[in-house]
């Protein structure tokens, strides 16, 4: 799921509550498949394509919020609403749960589907019907690339409530689709497994295929920077996210690349008992000097 981050920020701070835009800049990106030049995320889309507009009437003015008892209750409204956003289940409940990070692009972000489709949220319906059920953050941005995770994941990584236990890495897709140097993606992600090493935190691999336009030499090595990563940092490896569901016509949306809701529903089931064993086994990256 996409947490709730309160801030100390109340009702009256204009610039830090537009409606959507939080949930809009953590789930969907560019309509171009799997990030084309132009990928990226758009803080103003709705998970349904529609643009979001705020109006100045949906905010409290300035003057209201300069009244003690005015920003008194706003502030006690604010506290409710968080409230239900934070805590969508039993009181405590997820404080209780493992907390993962999902690092990630499209595949992860849950591009094309609506909310509650994607594989964030499906993942943690397959934990819970295993019987461990977690807390999946998604930090997945449609578009990005090996050194874009790089480049955020300390972002992401302080946008979290606490530590997280697990931290899946599935980034490459876009490398392999733009034809970006097998080398230059396999150095980005030896970073982000060593920073995530240094940090001592536990990490899923999760791998990509390259396709066959670039020729058999870019696939060769593009496919084996995943178990040569994996092997080095001794981090358990999901070799090909997209297993049983890559080039499976009812699997896939239209574009032919990126899974449909029952796609992402069986990646979830394979991904499950997999990220199951990675909370288990907690294998942080070895650092390399």
């Amino acid at each position: 799921m996409t947490l709730f981050r309160p801030t100390d920020a109340g009702p009256c701070d204009h610039s830090r509550h537009a409606p959507g835009t939080d949930n809009a800049r953590r789930a969907h990106g560019s309509p171009s498949p799997y990030g084309a030049a132009t990928g990226g995320i758009k803080p103003e889309a709705r998970s349904d394509g529609s643009a979001v507009s705020v109006s100045p009437h949906t905010l409290p003015s300035r003057a209201d919020c300069g009244s003690p008892t005015r920003r008194a209750v706003l502030g006690l409204i604010g506290l409710g609403l968080t409230a239900l956003l934070v805590r969508p289940g039993p009181l405590g409940a997820a404080e209780n749960q493992p907390l993962i990070l999902a690092l990630g692009d499209s595949l992860t972000a849950g591009y094309g589907l609506p909310e509650g489709e994607g594989l964030v949220p499906q993942l943690e319906a397959a934990l819970e019907a295993a019987g461990r059920p977690a807390q999946v953050e998604n930090a997945g941005v449609s578009g990005d690339t090996t050194a874009g995770g790089r480049a955020r994941l300390d972002w992401a990584l302080g946008g979290l409530p606490r530590q997280p236990d697990l931290v899946i890495v599935a980034l490459g897709a876009n490398d392999a689709l733009r034809g970006i140097a097998p080398d230059e993606a396999k150095a980005n992600l030896d970073a982000i497994l060593d920073t995530l090493g240094r940090k001592g935190l536990p990490v899923l691999l999760v791998g990509m295929l390259a396709p066959t336009n670039w020729g058999p030499d870019y696939r060769k090595a593009f496919d084996a920077i995943y178990p040569a990563l994996a092997r080095a940092h001794d981090v358990p490896l999901d070799p090909f996210i997209l297993e049983g569901v890559a080039l499976e016509p009812s699997l896939v949306q239209p574009d032919g690349l990126h899974p449909n809701a029952a796609g992402v529903k069986k990646m979830a089931a394979r991904l499950a008992p997999v990220v199951i064993g990675a909370l288990d086994a907690r294998k942080v990256p070895k650092v390399r000097d």
